[in-house]
Formats: C-alpha cells, structure tokens, sequence
C-alpha cells in the first residue's frame, strides 16, 4: 500500500475515535441535565450550550471520518475486493448505528432544551453504555475480520 493510503487511514482511526469520544460524553451531560433541580435555570443553560458545542463539534468530527473512510472503502478497495468482505457489511451496519445514535442524540437534545425529557439519570447512564458496545464491535470487526 502507498504513502497516501496509511496517512488516510491513520487519520481515519484518529476521527473515528474521536467522533467517539463526543458519543461518550455527550449523554453523560444527559445524565447531568436530568439530575438538575428545576429551580437551577443557570445550571441547566450551561449544560445545555456545553451539550450543543459536543454535539457540533461532533457531527464536524463525524463527518471528516465518514469521508476519510470512504475514500479508503471506494479509492483504495478495502473491503471491497477478495472473499471474506462480510466485515465490511456488518462495520456499514455499525456505522449506520451509530449515526442514528448520533441522531437521537440530537433529538435528546432537542427535548432538554424544550424541557420536555422524561427520562430518567440512569436510563441515560444505560444510554451512554451503547456507544462503548457500537465502537468496541466497530474495532473488533475491523482488526478480526471474522468473516
């Protein structure tokens, strides 16, 4: 493989955990903001700007490793080419997931800042456990490829 191609995919690695890193925190502000007393207005507006700017920022991370990862996927073929691409489905699977997570994040969002959530802390605490399940499956079936 080229020069070209382990810079791609060392940046590709470096956004997608990164991306990651915004998904991991970002419900746990979630956490914060269902444990905050109704009376505590400021309290609330600085979680809710700090849940907006990782949101933001997130979608800029995400986006740079979507197209990092598609160049590496349609320019240089992996996952492409030979038997045994499964992986490549199942990671597009995953990914698919994930941006819809990212999704639903927003939406979350959305409903602090209307003050219309009606979850509780701990099911944002159950919440934040599914992005370490989407990265740790997304990791495996990319170093495995187990079929």
């Amino acid at each position: 493989m080229s020069n070209a191609y382990l810079w791609v995919k060392a940046f590709h690695i470096v956004f997608v955990a990164s991306w990651f890193a915004g998904l991991f925190y970002l419900p746990r502000i979630f956490v914060n903001l269902a444990m905050v007393p109704p009376d505590s207005h400021a309290e609330r507006a600085r979680l809710l700007l700090m849940g907006h700017k990782l949101h933001r920022f997130g979608m800029i991370l995400m986006t740079i490793a979507l197209a990092l990862g598609l160049v590496l996927w349609l320019h240089y073929g992996i996952g492409l080419k030979g038997p045994g691409n499964g992986w490549m489905h199942a990671k597009l699977t995953l990914v698919t997931l994930t941006l819809g997570y990212q999704g639903y994040c927003r939406h979350l969002l959305r409903q602090f800042e209307q003050q219309a959530n009606q979850r509780s802390h701990r099911w944002f605490r159950v919440f934040n456990e599914i992005t370490v399940l989407l990265f740790a499956a997304t990791v495996v079936l990319v170093v495995v490829k187990p079929f």
